[in-house]
């Protein structure tokens, strides 16, 4: 029997009303994590109306007394400018995973993957905002200021779950001279990711792709019969020794991390793994740096 009308907008209601739920919660920890980073301005390498000094060149016609270095000058037979590099806002995108194994958390007292990297996306794009920066999840157009950090979070919030095992980036959202974070658990089929970094790297697009895990994917603890399904159902895999499967799973987990780190390295991104029972402080600051490297 299909949903009248009035029992949509009653589901519709509901549902956003508990996703609003969690946005205080979600903005708070953001807001702690990213005060953890001291974001500045970004320079662009030529001469400007920005804070950080540049380069001394020689006094040209143009120029006023009032900027002439007395002190510079003063130690040579010529007058000189102290030129001032300029600065702009930059533009950052985010994206992350809403494949349906993103939801999975091997313990109570441990986030999801999911839950773990919209924390931490939000508390990146506070710090760049901060900084800034006009920033946007993957998609949608990059804003300055506070109120696009509340609009990043609610976005965050909003997005339903896929139904399906795989989410890829969408790389015709990509613009030249960008950056892009990618968080995703990478476990799926890594093509679409490795065609991405290709299109990312063709516009000059440089970035960082995050992989988050669980810390039961990071080291294989079960044991005996164990019946093993994908987020979303669709596969599945029953074995009666668990243990005896350890050794190829770690494997073949090492074998895709060397994948992506070396796509990665060759599209000039770079590739960082976390797993949520770490601190997310650690993964924040290697993002920090890597971007402002």
């Amino acid at each position: 029997m299909n949903a009248t009308p009035d029992q949509l907008r009653t589901r519709l209601q509901a549902g956003a009303e508990a996703a609003s739920a969690g946005l205080p919660a979600l903005m708070l920890s953001a807001e702690r994590l990213a005060a953890a980073l001291v974001p500045g301005a970004h320079g662009q390498r030529r001469a400007g109306t920005g804070e950080d000094f540049w380069q001394y060149r020689p006094a040209t016609a143009g120029d006023t007394a009032r900027s002439i270095d007395w002190r510079r000058s003063a130690r040579s037979d010529g007058q000189f400018v102290r030129d001032r590099e300029a600065q702009v806002a930059q533009s950052a995108s985010l994206w992350v995973s809403a494949a349906a194994g993103m939801d999975y958390a091997g313990a109570p007292s441990r986030p999801g993957k999911r839950a773990r990297a919209d924390l931490l996306a939000l508390a990146l794009a506070m710090a760049l905002l901060s900084g800034g920066e006009r920033v946007a999840l993957a998609g949608q157009p990059p804003r300055p200021g506070r109120l696009q950090s509340e609009r990043i979070a609610e976005a965050l919030i909003a997005r339903p779950a896929l139904e399906g095992d795989e989410d890829a980036p969408p790389a015709e959202a990509l613009r030249p001279g960008q950056r892009v974070v990618l968080f995703d658990d990478f476990l799926g089929d890594p093509q679409p990711v490795l065609d991405y970094l290709g299109r990312a790297a063709a516009l000059g697009v440089q970035g960082a792709l995050m992989q988050v895990l669980d810390p039961d994917e990071e080291g294989f603890p079960w044991q005996g019969a164990v019946l093993f399904r994908s987020g979303s159902g669709r596969l599945s895999h029953d074995t009666r020794d668990a243990g005896g499967l350890r050794a190829a799973y770690l494997a073949r987990l090492a074998e895709r991390r060397e994948t992506l780190s070396r796509a990665a390295l060759t599209a000039g991104w770079h590739f960082g793994t976390h797993d949520t029972a770490a601190p997310p402080s650690q993964a924040l600051l290697w993002l920090w740096s890597v971007l402002e490297g």
